[in-house]
């Protein structure tokens, strides 16, 4: 009885603060767009892109807080100018893709660094590279659910197209589809996925949200509707006793999100049915 009086207290004792109410809802909503794109970012092998693409957005939040104009148009605006620029650069040079990504996006995010010492403003480093989602303001929260919300009405609308895209671009070419059409829709929803997470996760810690989602379904299943169901399960999970621990124990928010994500990725990949290490070793052995 004093154990379950105690939990009791541990759960409700956040929720007496609205900030903390604000955070909770906030990082979940943050979590289910994060996890959708996910399962498409696993599928196609987009990790690093994602990682890019985070990175790049530094310099168009410290000009978007110059011309007073919201973070999210320029970190929006810089994302997806670096994997245009991306593109261009890997049709244009003999340069594999990964080299490619690794010059663009250290380009971008040095660029970033170096407005920030520059330009004056109130903008915090700190809270640009590991999120502020306990000061989250409304503006901030407006601007959240806008390029989520987006993000999940294409994503509804073009699901199929990108799915076929993501598993087999050859065929999705051959059965008539405009192929560069879905890359850059699919590079826009990264852009714009990696802003809806920026305030919960900052910088560093969006690709894990973009990523572990995604990898730790991908491994407990072989069904893509499946996969999205235990992506959204688990990221949703980390997002709020993610923000529950950081309350209790005074810590990064962001931080103990993606380590919540990833103690159940090693979960996963130790004990998942048909896909963990465990069941692997047992294939092994019996045979």
């Amino acid at each position: 009885m004093i154990v379950f009086s105690s939990l009791v207290s541990w759960l409700l004792e956040p929720l007496q603060h609205s900030f903390m109410v604000k955070a909770i809802w906030v990082s979940a909503f943050v979590g289910i767009v994060c996890a959708v794109l996910s399962c498409y970012i696993t599928l196609k092998g987009w990790s690093l892109m994602g990682d890019a693409v985070s990175h790049a957005v530094v310099p168009g939040v410290v000009v978007a807080y110059a011309l007073n104009i919201p973070f999210a148009l320029g970190a929006f605006i810089f994302g997806f100018g670096a994997t245009v620029a991306i593109g261009y650069v890997k049709s244009k040079t003999r340069l594999k893709e990964d080299t490619v990504i690794g010059v663009i996006f250290t380009g971008f995010f040095a660029l970033g660094l170096v407005l920030v010492t520059k330009i004056p403003s109130n903008i915090d480093l700190f809270h640009i590279l590991f999120g502020n989602v306990l000061g989250i303001s409304p503006e901030d929260i407006v601007q959240t659910l806008i390029a989520g919300g987006i993000t999940l009405v294409v994503i509804l609308i073009r699901r199929k197209d990108l799915l076929l895209f993501c598993f087999d671009p050859n065929h999705a070419k051959a059965i008539g589809l405009n192929t560069k059409t879905i890359y850059y829709t699919l590079l826009s929803l990264l852009a714009l996925t990696i802003v809806t997470a920026l305030q919960t996760a900052g910088i560093i810690m969006v690709v894990a949200m973009l990523v572990t989602p995604g990898a730790i379904a991908y491994l407990l299943t072989d069904r893509f509707d499946q996969m999205l169901i235990l992506s959204i399960v688990s990221s949703v999970l980390s997002c709020v006793l993610g923000t529950y621990l950081s309350y209790h124990f005074d810590v990064s928010t962001g931080g103990s999100i993606v380590v919540l994500m990833t103690i159940i990725f090693i979960l996963a990949m130790i004990f998942a049915p048909k896909y963990g290490i465990i069941n692997q070793n047992t294939k092994i052995y019996s045979a």
